[in-house]
């Protein structure tokens, strides 16, 4: 079965080699049918320490790693990217 892959924001760092992300997912109302957001808060493992609050990264499902975390953080989602033009790849 594949692990699940989630993205969201680091909202804490504060823990020794942990980060919570924040997933924010829209879901559809069953009754009156408006478009609504729901989030929830993951645990994530942080090997190096390396991400910081406020970054949007990737994360995915693992086996327990302790009470709360069961999922670690695979990569940094550069949002901020500009597209690159020709004279910046020819420079």
């Amino acid at each position: 079965m594949p692990k699940r892959v989630l993205t969201g924001n680091i909202v804490s760092d504060k823990g020794d080699k942990t980060v919570v992300v924040l997933v924010e997912r829209k879901v559809k109302h069953p009754l009156y049918g408006k478009i609504i957001r729901r989030s929830k808060k993951y645990h994530a493992h942080d090997e190096a320490n390396e991400y910081k609050a406020g970054e949007t990264v990737r994360i995915e499902e693992t086996k327990p790693i302790s009470k709360l975390k069961t999922w670690k953080v695979i990569e940094r989602v550069n949002t901020h990217a500009t597209p690159e033009t020709k004279s910046e790849a020819a420079a």
